[in-house]
């Protein structure tokens, strides 16, 4: 028994290191696009499939100059070019410029243009729940479901 605890305890470990170097570095990236201008960031978390960041380097106007990528299922995931963005206006992008096979990538560019717009309109804009706050959802919506049927 105690031989399991303690290889889940240096899983546990392992994986928040790996979690912290991989913040590191989207947080190395993202300093760098913001070093040259404004930045539009859109993100859709993976859960057990591959999940999505999309970061837009855009001038005044809102224009794409760059765009950058990051998918994947493990914190070994990379940033990388991404191709075709450049030179639209991210406030009417809706996803459909991803082909249908990156599902959560087209979800990261429809959060990226709907966050763009909602800062130029002047609204807030609201952080994405944390898993622990998920979860304690899902218990609470549990719990009053069982309520009713009795």
């Amino acid at each position: 028994m105690l031989k399991i605890i303690i290889v889940f305890a240096i899983a546990f470990l392992l994986q928040a290191i790996a979690s912290m170097a991989q913040m590191k570095y989207f947080a190395k990236e993202f300093t760098e696009y913001r070093k040259q201008g404004k930045v539009v960031c859109g993100r859709q978390a993976g859960g057990f499939h591959a999940g999505a960041i999309v970061l837009f380097l855009i001038d005044d106007n809102g224009i794409i100059k760059k765009a950058k990528k990051l998918e994947g299922v493990t914190c070994l995931a990379r940033f990388r070019e991404l191709e075709g963005f450049q030179g639209k206006y991210v406030g009417e992008l809706s996803g459909e410029e991803v082909p249908k096979t990156h599902k959560n990538l087209r979800k990261a560019v429809r959060d990226a243009s709907l966050t763009y717009c909602k800062y130029v309109s002047g609204e807030e804009i609201e952080n994405p729940p944390t898993p622990f706050q998920r979860a304690g959802r899902s218990v609470t919506g549990f719990m009053q479901r069982k309520k009713a049927l009795q």
